[in-house]
């Protein structure tokens, strides 16, 4: 396959969507990931989003030597699988955060009831990023193994 694009299949974004979702769960519905959220600053929140970015490229192409990402299918210039890696891991995060009703039940004081206030948004999107972490972990580990 030297010199020709790999194609990004259905079959890898559904290894990614196991695999991100099975460590994004545990770290959704714990109290000490949303109080962890809290407290971090902005810059915080932002440093978790890079070492996702990180640790995606990282695990997708540093730590297997046969995916070259020169070589596979793009979009806008960005490896399809690298687009799909992060898609996955922050999204499948944040979908659990709002089925398990997440938010409301760790930062139900940050705002009035019925009222998503920038506060609350702000901590939801943080948490989404530690649990993205994990996340993403999960994902490229799936999407390498099989």
């Amino acid at each position: 396959m030297v010199g020709r694009k790999k194609r990004y299949a259905l079959a890898d974004s559904a290894q990614q969507i196991v695999g991100g979702f099975l460590l994004a769960g545990p770290f959704v519905v714990t109290a000490e990931v949303w109080e962890l959220a809290a407290n971090m600053s902005n810059l915080q929140g932002a440093l978790a989003v890079v070492i996702v970015f990180l640790i995606g490229y990282g695990a997708l192409y540093k730590a297997d030597d046969d995916r070259d990402p020169d070589r596979e299918s793009e979009v806008a210039g960005v490896p399809a699988r690298f687009i799909s890696l992060m898609l996955v891991s922050f999204g499948s995060v944040a979908i659990l955060a709002f089925v398990f009703a997440a938010p409301e039940t760790f930062l139900g004081g940050l705002s009035p009831a019925g009222e998503v206030s920038m506060n609350r948004l702000v901590v939801t999107l943080k948490a989404i990023s530690v649990g993205a972490i994990f996340s993403v972990v999960g994902a490229a580990t799936a999407d390498s193994v099989f």
